[in-house]
């Protein structure tokens, strides 16, 4: 399939809530909610071209930012929107254009292109500024659910090096240097304690233990360049056991994450290994990496995430994982896959269920 060009992509911005039970789109018409499990359509509003739409887990608080198609919906200004009332309760406004917009109970994150802005959620008072390297993508990571409510920037423009900074100390952690090239996609585990990285290259993904800046582990997705659009980790565990991410070849990586962390954690030697530059320092076993080819148009922009992960007791014929997996791409669809793996390695998956986003009608009061 042909690579769409970005004006025909008739979704602006799509992402999932903090634990992956919503998701919101922005379009060139407004904006809309849907409950993932069911792919009902929750809310909506008509209102213009939104760049983005952030959810606070299931409340009724969304975080949004004009696309400027429209003058009342500047790119510059933040409104904090009540989807019950179905009116602002707070704007703020800034000198250039929003780029994204993080969000826990805690903190309210502000990306612009050389500024990060830390606010205090309940209050609105701003705790901190950081100074950032230009980020014209507003590239980012948060984990809502760390202890430390940690946030991850770029750090560099041409090496792949990411600052941790804690948002509740209002510190700086640490900084991974984890490419050699710059960085395209990066996604914190639920717990905070493991950070995934992607560079322009797409080729290796490595994962790295957050306290420990110098430990990371690394997959290889493929040989061929190509965009890393999303990573993400099953929600919800310290120690994740799964990694996907979406590509521009239009295909599902799937890594399995577990065997690894826990043999590489028994034999402290191995760790040499994240030291080595990447032409040494290959990826594991292939094994450990499953890809599910044609899962989206190739060079349309998707978001994957796990909302689910189950262990089974394995036969010949039952999977021993099950894994839900939610994908949304910018052609305006959804769909629920299902990834089995057996305990020969055997793989499977399907689609269980899809949706076509622009044309859902919400449910009447």
């Amino acid at each position: 399939m042909a690579t769409s060009h970005p004006k025909a992509s008739p979704i602006l911005c799509a992402s999932f809530n903090q634990d992956n039970s919503y998701f919101s789109i922005g379009t060139r018409d407004g904006f809309k909610v849907f409950h993932a499990s069911t792919g009902r359509l929750c809310y909506e509003k008509s209102l213009g071209a939104f760049s983005i739409v952030e959810m606070l887990f299931s409340s009724s608080l969304l975080a949004i930012v004009g696309a400027g198609e429209q003058p009342s919906l500047s790119p510059r200004r933040l409104c904090l929107f009540n989807k019950v009332t179905g009116a602002p309760l707070r704007e703020l406004n800034f000198l250039t254009s929003i780029l994204a917009i993080r969000v826990n109970r805690k903190r309210l994150i502000v990306l612009l292109q050389d500024k990060t802005y830390i606010y205090d959620l309940n209050s609105l008072a701003i705790l901190d500024t950081i100074d950032t390297v230009p980020n014209a993508k507003g590239l980012c990571a948060f984990a809502p659910g760390s202890e430390g409510s940690y946030l991850a920037l770029p750090a560099s423009t041409e090496r792949g090096s990411v600052l941790i900074y804690n948002t509740i100390e209002l510190s700086s952690l640490c900084q991974i240097d984890a490419h050699r090239s710059a960085l395209t996609a990066i996604a914190f585990c639920s717990s905070g304690m493991f950070l995934a990285t992607a560079s322009e290259q797409g080729t290796i993904i490595r994962v790295h233990l957050v306290s420990q800046a110098t430990k990371s582990y690394s997959f290889r997705r493929g040989t061929y360049p190509s965009t890393i659009y999303s990573l993400s980790f099953q929600p919800s565990v310290d120690i994740p056991d799964i990694l996907v991410a979406t590509s521009s070849s239009g295909s599902l990586h799937v890594f399995f994450l577990g065997s690894v962390i826990n043999e590489r954690s028994r034999k402290p030697s191995t760790l040499l290994g994240s030291m080595i530059p990447d032409s040494f320092n290959d990826a594991f076993e292939s094994g450990q990496h499953h890809v599910i080819h044609n899962v989206v148009p190739v060079g349309v922009k998707s978001h994957a995430v796990i909302y689910s992960l189950d262990n089974v007791e394995s036969t010949s014929t039952t999977p021993a994982i099950r894994a839900c997996i939610y994908i949304i791409n910018h052609n305006g669809y959804f769909h629920e896959c299902i990834f089995n793996v057996r305990k020969s390695n055997d793989t499977s998956w399907s689609i269980e269920r899809e949706h076509n986003l622009l044309d859902a009608i919400a449910d009447n009061p």
